[in-house]
């Protein structure tokens, strides 16, 4: 199914756009899909549609709305350019923007289920912020009821300075460029102190190993991690799909 257009209400009352994707049902169980640094990409999509088509009732939120240039990047010059956008987004705005998104969500009258939150990349540091504000009392003290992070990639600064207690799924490689072995050793560490944390690594797998339209892509570590994806959702955040099989 083709996604729809819609726009999200902010906390200071602005209107964020965003993707909505539904499961072939109509309803579904929610997730807040977060993007990569490259914006919502073709890629992106991609696995938006994948986790519609399990069953979900997934929202794909623009998190550079508010810049000039919110993306897709692509192209020689599109690592850069992202780099940029991530640099100049204001990060907290950003986290609020991603909670407005799940409450959103929550309130959809397609979603009959629990809410959770995919993220890969920047999307997956960003998602584990959003779940922790969520979370917290300024947040509302509202739990998101599961979060997958791939190669989050400002949790080396989160983990030290808030926690997720929702259920959690992270995917890591051990030959990332952008975070080291002994840091993704230190982020397990951290976060699988929480009793419902799944932590998974993968040998010789870089960053962004999932996104088959970047340099850093592993055909095998992509397929394992998205089965083990499929299935801890399906542990999690249960559709009428999964249930049956």
């Amino acid at each position: 199914m083709s996604p729809t257009m819609t726009t999200v209400p902010t906390d200071d009352g602005l209107a964020m756009p965003a993707h909505l994707w539904l499961p072939e049902s109509g309803t579904g169980p929610g997730i807040v899909l977060f993007q990569e640094i490259f914006g919502v990409s073709a890629y992106i999509q991609r696995r938006a549609q994948d986790l519609a088509s399990l069953g979900y009732v997934v929202l794909v939120p623009e998190a550079y709305w508010r810049l000039e240039d919110r993306g897709p990047f692509e192209g020689p010059d599109a690592l850069g350019v992202a780099f940029g956008a991530m640099q100049a987004i204001d990060w907290q705005q950003a986290v609020l923007d991603g909670a407005s998104a799940v409450q959103s969500l929550r309130g959809n009258d397609s979603v009959d289920g629990p809410v959770g939150i995919v993220g890969f990349c920047f999307g997956g540091g960003l998602g584990f912020n959003v779940a922790a504000h969520l979370e917290s009392e300024l947040g509302g003290g509202t739990p998101v009821d599961g979060l997958v992070s791939y190669y989050g990639s400002a949790l080396p600064g989160l983990v030290d300075v808030m926690t997720v207690t929702a259920p959690s799924l992270h995917h890591f490689g051990l030959a990332d460029s952008y975070i080291d072995v002994p840091t993704v050793r230190r982020i397990e560490e951290i976060v699988t102190a929480q009793p419902d944390t799944t932590f998974i690594t993968y040998d010789g797998a870089d960053h962004a190993f999932d996104n088959n339209d970047f340099v850093g892509y592993n055909a095998a570590a992509s397929e394992l991690s998205w089965e083990r994806t499929t299935e801890w959702l399906a542990a999690h955040l249960p559709t009428d799909r999964n249930d049956s099989r």
